[in-house]
């Protein structure tokens, strides 16, 4: 069965001095400011586009990698993963950056790197977001 999940973005204001709020409907869980200096400089308590990309990117990747594993015979103790979204002005997202640590009992390195690099090609974040650059460090725990 499909699911759909929704986010809502309100914007006021032109791109460089404007700001809004994006809403995660599905979840409920919050509304949260976004501006473009969030996006383009620091933070400063507000979200990005980016970050929201780089919250998917490593959920996914973890359950990904997580599911891989249970199937192979050696299911994961634990799953890390962190994901960094590059993002350039002018030009837009020019890479990410996956990190991953885990503890999978019985599993060597080689296999745990194949598992690993199997997932990033196979979480569907990652098949979503094919046109840009996905590198991967990978740690056995």
């Amino acid at each position: 069965m499909a699911t759909t999940r929704k986010a809502t973005t309100h914007w006021e204001g032109n791109l460089l001095e404007g700001k809004g709020a994006v809403a995660l409907e599905s979840s409920g869980i919050g509304t949260f400011d976004v501006s473009w200096p969030s996006r383009a400089e620091q933070a400063n308590g507000k979200t990005s586009p980016e970050e929201l990309i780089a919250a998917a990117h490593s959920s996914c990747y973890s359950m990904a990698l997580s599911h891989g594993l249970a199937q192979a015979g050696t299911p994961p103790q634990q799953v890390d993963t962190s994901a960094e979204v590059t993002f350039q002005p002018g030009t837009g997202i020019t890479g990410i950056h996956l990190t991953v640590t885990a503890i999978v009992p019985g599993l060597d390195a080689e296999g745990f790197a194949a598992a690993a690099e199997n997932a990033k090609a196979n979480c569907p974040v990652s098949q979503a977001l094919a046109a840009t650059p996905i590198t991967l460090t990978a740690t056995l725990g």
